[in-house]
């Protein structure tokens, strides 16, 4: 009877270790699992996005030089009519982010800034200059600097930036929704993010 009672004890635990380390396997698998999900995901969304908008400007140009003090002046102008062509760039792909299968959680820890490019179309009308005060090269590349100014002031008092931020937080959503629906947790400047507004909130 003791003999019985001793098979019966070690063929239990024998069964239950077997379970044990079963269910560790199968834990592990589907973290290892989820884990890949996550990165593919993760991949998907490493891409650009770009948000364009256009943008007028005209300018008007004036330079004057005294020659024999102020009562001899040469004097030029140009009037700039500046059609741009403007793009709002994340490259996706140089966010960086750690995986922690132990913890399930998701850390993102570098996005990059927004890319501001401006590709404007200059057409110049008007354009007249003394003989002893003729337009050159650095009248020009002043023009272009002051109107790329101008056009920077006009970008950030538009809702160019805020539609490309939206679309920002759209692609992120994406990795906050199956990471909340296989329980992991994703984090943001060591700073946990349970929904939509507080990812909004983070990415402002």
């Amino acid at each position: 009877m003791k003999k019985i009672l001793i098979g019966a004890v070690i063929a239990l635990a024998s069964v239950l270790i077997y379970r044990s380390c079963t269910d560790d396997r199968e834990q592990k698998t589907i973290l290892q699992e989820n884990s890949m999900l996550i990165q593919q995901e993760l991949k998907n969304v490493s891409k650009l996005i770009v948000t364009e908008g256009h943008f007028a400007e005209v300018y008007n140009y004036k330079d004057s030089r005294e020659l024999f003090g102020p009562l001899v002046t040469a004097q030029k102008k140009a009037l700039v009519v500046v059609n741009a062509e403007v793009m709002v760039v994340y490259d996706l792909s140089q966010v960086t982010y750690d995986l922690d299968e132990e913890t399930k959680t998701v850390k993102i820890m570098n996005i990059p800034e927004p890319e501001i490019k401006i590709n404007p179309d200059f057409e110049y009308y008007d354009v007249t200059a003394d003989y002893l005060n003729p337009f050159q090269a650095e009248d020009y590349n002043l023009i272009k600097r002051n109107v790329n100014a101008s056009l920077m002031k006009k970008i950030d008092a538009s809702t160019l930036r805020s539609n490309a931020e939206n679309r920002l937080v759209s692609e992120l959503s994406r990795i906050l929704l199956l990471t909340h629906s296989l329980g992991w947790t994703l984090v943001f400047e060591d700073v946990p993010v349970q929904n939509m507004e507080e990812l909004d909130k983070i990415l402002d």
